[in-house]
């Protein structure tokens, strides 16, 4: 059972010890902390939490309208009563104004101070009851885009909370499609500055030579159009968080700027002198090997591990196969919403079917495949035989990759049609599992499987699969 805990602030011991004892005898169960300075008042409240204060105006070290301003910033939701022999109209509507919650005058009797203490501690439940309910929603709507149960999808999730708690610079890695957007968007949405902007910039859209002025502002006249002062979206984002899609493709001079900032915390904007700080979350995205761009000289080391606090890697489709089912159902009913028709559904065969590609798209390239089965399919459910006539006719599913899988309602296969669907299946589905294991490094895959380097390269040609579309960024091989 959670205790409360009251903190009474004031410089006349008696006082306290007074409040203390009436307080403690007449609301058991209630913590009482007493403190006759602000300095000790402050100690206490960064050593625990409390859900009420009492705390007097007039106090030698540090008056209580101040120390009301620092327990405030500390915790934006604290309840604080204001106590004072000296009241008047003004120094309430001040307390107030600073965010006390109540103001009562000396000498108080019995029941007025422990109603005023009811009434407080009613008000933090309130207010602590319904931050963890915005919490939650915010938590829920952060992890609404990512579906699925699989464990790589969970401890994705579970990764991505950690993260967003910190105030770390992030660089969200993965392959193209697989949602690094919705998770740069996630992070800032479940940290502490999702109440503060949140500035997406896709830096290859910028022309090179505007993504500088972009960034970092200008002042007037620093170069041909440049008619009045710009801030930038270092500054627009000030107190949040800026998202730097594609990163790997910005200029080496602005990688420098960019460095700055994450080394100095502050800007300079082009055709200014002076600096000026700012406080910003920087997430980095990119599908690229930035290793590779380092040793390429395209891209900064120093830059990299600024930006490389903490990375987040997206997981493959390929990775979360088993979550195939749940994406397919989301996207059906996301696009009949879209569409404004009656729902339709993929039968358990055409599920199986997707379950069983090789996805180099990723989750995007499933959601197109859904969106265009049931914009042309007049039928209410999907089968295989619609599916894989529109795959057929999409080069980037190979034909021969597609198991012969049946609906329930069509014919018994044979036996060698049986035969040969199964081993099918399980060359699929062991080889996919070989080069996960080995990120698409075919000379480790053939010596865990036995085979030749030749003999696996000529049975992933048979199924169609590439081996470069299982490599995370940093793997070679």
């Amino acid at each position: 059972m959670t205790v409360d805990r009251l903190l009474i602030v004031d410089d006349e011991e008696d006082m306290l010890t007074g409040l203390q004892r009436t307080i403690e005898r007449n609301i058991p169960g209630l913590e009482v902390v007493t403190s006759t300075r602000g300095s000790e008042a402050l100690r206490r409240m960064a050593e625990q939490s409390f859900d009420l204060v009492l705390l007097d105006v007039m106090m030698p070290e540090m008056n209580g309208i101040i120390l009301l301003e620092q327990l405030r910033a500390r915790d934006p939701e604290l309840s604080v009563v204001m106590m004072t022999a000296f009241a008047s109209i003004d120094l309430a509507v001040e307390a107030i104004k600073k965010g006390a919650y109540d103001f009562i005058t000396k000498p108080f009797d019995k029941d007025t101070i422990l109603r005023v203490i009811h009434k407080g501690l009613e008000r933090n439940r309130l207010v602590r009851e319904n931050a963890t309910l915005k919490e939650q929603v915010c938590q829920k709507q952060a992890f609404a885009s990512f579906i699925g149960q699989s464990t790589a999808m969970i401890e994705f999730c579970e990764r991505l909370k950690t993260v967003a708690l910190s105030d770390y610079t992030v660089l969200v890695r993965g392959e193209s499609g697989t949602g690094k957007e919705l998770a740069a968007r996630a992070v800032h949405n479940l940290s502490k500055r999702r109440n503060r902007p949140l500035i997406m910039v896709n830096c290859p859209a910028i022309p090179e030579q505007l993504l500088e002025s972009e960034l970092f502002g200008y002042k007037r006249g620093a170069f041909t159009g440049a008619d009045r002062d710009a801030p930038g979206l270092f500054v627009a984002a000030d107190g949040g968080t800026i998202c730097l899609d594609e990163i790997a493709d910005i200029p080496v001079s602005v990688q420098t700027k960019l460095l700055r900032v994450l080394q100095e915390h502050e800007i300079r904007p082009l055709g200014e002198t002076k600096t000026r700080r700012v406080n910003v979350r920087i997430i980095a995205v990119t599908n690229q090997n930035l290793e590779k761009k380092i040793q390429e000289h395209t891209f900064r080391e120093d830059l990299f591990y600024r930006l490389n606090a903490v990375t987040l890697f997206l997981p493959r489709l390929m990775e979360i196969r088993d979550d195939i089912p749940l994406l397919v159902d989301h996207f059906c009913k996301r696009v009949c919403c879209e569409l404004g028709i009656e729902e339709k559904r993929f039968t358990l065969g055409a599920v199986a079917a997707l379950k069983n590609r090789a996805w180099p798209g990723n989750v995007r390239q499933l959601q197109n495949v859904v969106r265009q089965a049931l914009l042309f399919s007049v039928k209410k459910e999907v089968d295989v035989d619609d599916l894989q006539a529109m795959l057929n006719q999409d080069s980037a599913f190979p034909a021969e990759s597609v198991p012969l899988l049946h609906d329930s309602d069509k014919r018994f296969p044979l036996y060698k049609e049986a035969k040969d669907e199964l081993l099918q299946k399980f060359m699929n589905e062991y080889v996919m599992q070989l080069l996960q294991i080995t990120c698409g490094n075919v000379s480790r895959a053939a010596e865990l499987s036995g085979l030749t380097r030749a003999a696996l390269q000529k049975i992933l040609q048979r199924i169609g699969l590439n081996a470069e579309n299982f490599r995370r960024p940093h793997s070679s091989g």
